[in-house]
């Protein structure tokens, strides 16, 4: 079925369009690959994460607090952060690697009459490296004010989720457009619809399951609102 290009598309539709794509043969065998890589780099990242951060609070408090209540409840909260940020950055990094096969997938379906560009491997590697260095260093940088608002309870997690909208918004718009400029400055869609989109993946990733798939289908989401939006007269 075959979608028209000019029609307007809300966050919803284009969600509901991602899901529908899923049962593609084509589409699943993506989706499979990169969840089993996403998940062995997010085990290893996230180790690593946990050592580091033990071996910080050691350094600090004392082993004594450290290995005491206190230090053992921070150590729980700040790794539970660490596996789910591993994650989230990882999963999009691994997804840079497939964007090209995901959104060839949507369009192919949705939008047949658009030419893409070939992406050099080179491009898609750099644009996976920024995209990864960015979420890290944002994350770094939320950390400590997210840290300190852990005992309001819904306050870190109010921090991580403006964060990463932000910053996924922007990298599923930009893994769309590659494929059909080099130039992302003038890609279409406003900040508020990219920070809206990446907000429903941050809320997708923070569900068991769903946060398996919450990449892809923001990759085909996000493949609606660019040509819709790019679309527009």
């Amino acid at each position: 079925m075959s979608i028209a290009r000019s029609a307007p598309v809300s966050i919803p539709t284009a969600f509901a369009l991602a899901f529908a794509q899923i049962a593609q043969r084509r589409v699943l065998g993506l989706l499979l690959k990169s969840i089993a890589l996403a998940l062995m780099l997010s085990v290893a990242v996230a180790a690593g994460f946990s050592a580091a951060l033990l071996w910080s609070i050691s350094a600090i408090f004392g082993a004594e607090w450290a290995t005491g209540g206190a230090g053992t409840a921070l150590g729980v909260v700040t790794s539970v952060l660490g596996v789910w940020l591993a994650w989230r950055i990882v999963a999009m990094a691994v997804l840079q690697f497939y964007a090209d096969d995901v959104v060839a997938a949507v369009e192919a379906r949705h939008y047949p009459a658009l030419r893409p560009r070939d992406v050099p491997l080179r491009e898609q590697v750099r644009q996976a490296g920024r995209g990864a260095m960015r979420a890290l260093i944002a994350n770094l940088i939320a950390l400590p004010f997210a840290l300190a608002l852990l005992f309001t309870g819904v306050g870190t997690a109010i921090v991580f989720a403006v964060v990463n909208a932000w910053l996924l918004g922007r990298e599923l718009r930009d893994m769309v457009r590659l494929r059909h400029a080099a130039d992302l400055r003038d890609a279409p869609l406003g900040p508020l619809s990219r920070f809206l989109l990446g907000l429903v993946v941050v809320g997708l990733l923070a569900v068991p399951l769903l946060n398996l798939l919450a990449p892809f289908l923001g990759a085909a989401a996000a493949t609606h609102m660019v040509h819709r939006a790019a679309a527009r007269p």
